[in-house]
């Protein structure tokens, strides 16, 4: 898909060169010319036009010269196509919604503005967030900019590519069992998983209510503690942590099967570097999580899509119901599951769904003793978090994966193998951060994820801050370069 700079885009561009931006004075921010900042955005557009290949985008805003000025003055954003920007399209990936335009700001998208932030557009997904390779049928699959014969990962994958790309400096993904986090390790850049709660949940297309959370990612651990601060409305978190009083939780059981070589031998590196550092590994087991996850994961999702979706679609005049949702999805992993959801057997004019309310009820039996778990190991074991590899393997090709990929010699289902690790942090609700820790041989990046208690977000940000100093930056993708 590509995108060109359209002359009524070019006009209110220029109209706003030459005056100065206003003044925020409680930020203490001094007032900028917006003709920099318009320089910035031009450039922006341009490199998106540039990379469209990639399909990261799938549509471009303007420069809007009244937003405030703050801490994100001369920030370009771009943001998920599932979190509303008020005047932009919000497809959530799908065609059915292509012309489903918000006449509000999500309360993220809000918060970002008042403190300064420009937004570039909106970025590709998987159709629905029901995915995570971002193999869209109706605006194209985001290709890795590491490879782009490759995925970049989902369901974020375009807010990932754009980030990876250089196209914008950071960008708001949502995440409900991986979603910010899995993109942002294949994609060779930095996904935090907040706290269910930590951020407003309004004006977002729904899976589940009990597991979304938009989560910023970025180049940067300072871009990230930045974000966090405005959209959570907290202090930015600035003070690294005390590695030497660091203890890392290593669940081998649950988090290091069945390792790609090449993830293998990087998260090996990693946590030498770390125990190089003053950390402390603590090895054990959590030998129940794996099967209450699979017992749990699933079931909420789809039963809380079904009654999500449905509210959404209403509360926000969408003007298509959810069987019309249903029968206009495209991608071929997507359209099957939502015909199953769709299913009226009764005749009274909802969707039936695949999960029970009875098989709901016992999922979520599930889900609060996972919480329980959780919380009992980082107490008795005494860790300030898990450290886990985020994907059991890098990108795989966009062509020949949409229901497997291999591994290790063998044809292995995509989703639940891509999201094997970050499916249990977003099941018990808890903070998760992915950082870039190292480049395959073939080029492609691996990411490690660090998994917090509940409600330790500052904690978290501040470990992850101290971590990203022991790793060498990245090199940009060959295409940026």
């Amino acid at each position: 898909m590509r995108y060109t700079i359209t002359a009524l885009l070019a006009s209110v561009l220029l109209s706003s060169c030459g005056k100065t931006a206003p003044t925020n004075h409680s930020s203490g921010v001094e007032p900028v010319e917006v003709s920099d900042a318009l320089s910035e955005f031009q450039a922006a557009l341009e490199r998106a036009e540039a990379l469209s290949g990639l399909n990261a985008m799938t549509g471009l805003g303007a420069y809007d010269p009244a937003t405030p000025k703050g801490r994100l003055s001369g920030m370009i954003l771009a943001a998920k196509d599932n979190i509303h920007i008020a005047g932009l399209p919000n497809t959530a990936g799908t065609q059915a919604l292509e012309y489903f335009v918000p006449l509000k700001d999500a309360p993220v998208i809000a918060r970002l503005r008042a403190e300064g932030a420009q937004f570039l557009g909106k970025t590709n997904m998987h159709e629905l967030a029901f995915g995570i390779t971002s193999y869209n049928t109706r605006f194209g699959a985001v290709g890795n900019p590491y490879d782009p014969g490759r995925f970049a990962g989902g369901s974020s994958g375009g807010s990932a590519a754009a980030v990876s790309a250089r196209i914008v400096h950071a960008a708001i993904g949502a995440d409900t069992g991986g979603s910010v986090r899995l993109p942002a390790a294949l994609c060779g850049i930095i996904g935090f998983r907040p706290t269910v709660g930590r951020y407003p949940g309004e004006g977002m297309t729904p899976i589940s209510h009990t597991r979304d959370t938009a989560g910023p990612m970025a180049l940067s651990m300072s871009d990230i503690t930045l974000l966090d601060s405005v959209m959570s409305g907290q202090p930015q978190i600035t003070r690294p942590a005390d590695l030497s009083q660091t203890r890392l939780g290593v669940v081998r059981e649950t988090f290091y099967r069945n390792l790609h070589p090449e993830t293998d031998r990087l998260m090996d590196e990693a946590l030498a570097r770390l125990e190089a550092a003053g950390v402390t590994l603590v090895e054990f087991e959590m030998p129940e999580i794996s099967a209450l996850n699979a017992k749990a994961d699933a079931a909420i999702a789809t039963y809380e899509a079904v009654e999500g979706l449905q509210a959404y679609l209403a509360a926000y005049d969408t003007g298509i119901d959810f069987f019309e949702l249903a029968a206009r999805t495209q991608s071929p992993d997507v359209n099957p599951l939502f015909a199953g959801l769709a299913q009226d057997a009764d005749g009274d004019g909802l969707p039936d769904g695949i999960t029970s309310k009875e098989a709901y009820d016992v999922a979520m039996g599930h889900r609060a003793t996972m919480q329980v778990l959780y919380a009992k190991y980082f107490k008795t074991q005494n860790v300030d978090a898990l450290v886990f590899p985020t994907t059991i393997l890098p990108a795989g090709p966009i062509e020949g994966s949409v229901q497997t990929v291999e591994l290790n010699g063998e044809r292995m289902p995509t989703f639940p193998t891509y999201i094997q690790n970050t499916s249990p942090g977003s099941v018990v609700g808890i903070p998760g951060i992915s950082l870039p820790i190292g480049l395959t041989v073939d080029g492609l990046p691996v990411g490690m994820e660090l998994d917090g208690p509940a409600g330790s977000d500052e904690e978290l940000l501040a470990l992850a801050l101290a971590i990203e100093l022991i790793f060498d930056p990245l090199p940009a993708p060959g295409s940026v370069q």
